[in-house]
Parts: C-alpha cells; sequence; structure tokens
C-alpha cells in the first residue's frame, strides 16, 4: 500500500463540471478519494458552488487541506462569453449543440479579458483580448454586430484602441 498522505499538505485539483449539476461521484472518487474525502459530499459541494453557471460547462479548483475541501470556479473564455450573453440554462439532456448567435459589446469582451488576464500568455492586455475574441468566434457571436475576425483586424491594424491594462 502507498504511504499515508500528510494531511497538513495543501492538495490542488482541477475538475471539469456542468454548473449547478451533482456530477458522477465515479470520476471525482479517484482524485479524492486518497486524500479520505467523500466524493458524494464534494460532488454536492461542487453543485451548489456553481449554481450560477448552470447548464455551462466550468473548471473548478479544488484546494484540499486537512481533509476540507475549498472549491473555487476558475471560468473558462467560453464560459464566460456565454454568461456574458445572457441566455437561460438549457437542458443538456434535450437540447444539443446549441448557437450562441447573441451580440457582446467590445466593453464586454475587455472585461472578460480582464478576467482572464492572470491565466493568459499574452504580454498586453490587447493580446488577451484577441485571445477572448477568437473565443467568441469559435462560439459562433458577433461583437458589435460584426464577425470576431474583423474585430482582431481592427485591433491589429490599431483602428480600435485597448487600453493598457
Amino acid at each position: 500500500m502507498p504511504p499515508k498522505l500528510d494531511p497538513t499538505a495543501v492538495t490542488y485539483c482541477y475538475l471539469r463540471v456542468i454548473g449547478g449539476e451533482v456530477g458522477a461521484t465515479s470520476s471525482l472518487a479517484p482524485k479524492i478519494g486518497p486524500l479520505g474525502l467523500s466524493p458524494k459530499k464534494v460532488g454536492d459541494d461542487i453543485a451548489k458552488a456553481t449554481q450560477e453557471w448552470k447548464g455551462l460547462r466550468i473548471c473548478v479548483k479544488l484546494t484540499i487541506q486537512n481533509r476540507q475541501a475549498t472549491i473555487s470556479v476558475v471560468p473558462t473564455a467560453s464560459s464566460l462569453i456565454i454568461k456574458a450573453l445572457k441566455e437561460e440554462p438549457r437542458d443538456r439532456k434535450k437540447v444539443k449543440n446549441i448557437k450562441h448567435n447573441g451580440n457582446l459589446t467590445f466593453d464586454e469582451i475587455i472585461e472578460i479579458a480582464r478576467t482572464m488576464r492572470p491565466r493568459s500568455i499574452a504580454r498586453e492586455l490587447s493580446g488577451t483580448v484577441k485571445e477572448v475574441l477568437g473565443t467568441a468566434r469559435s462560439v459562433g457571436c458577433t461583437v458589435d454586430g460584426e464577425s470576431p475576425q474583423v474585430m482582431i483586424e481592427k485591433v491589429n491594424a490599431g483602428e480600435i484602441s485597448v487600453p493598457s491594462a
């Protein structure tokens, strides 16, 4: 048998879950079982913590110390964009391959980029804005009534100014 884990050590665990739903305990058990936590209880806690992201796939960070799990939501660019579109939650089992054909303002894109800034690889905020615009293109929404690709070209050309921070 492997040695017992130190209960005072801080362990991080990242999971992709659907917001507001109790995930399969079978996927949680191998990750948090050895740490002495109940997968069912942690699954219920995740469902409570992700209630405002109902119906969206979201990344969750579990911080485990002293057999206590604290849950923090780590939103991805796509989930922030879909949330900014203010679409009502859908039933995943009934509605498949949904098209997100809403419209966002450039200011909303900049706010999303500011949220994503610590996890972005880009050197400047304009690079993060372009990352978010690329994600908006793959989600299928428009920005200020135009394609996100056109907005990326405008940022590159300097027609649209992006704040420095």
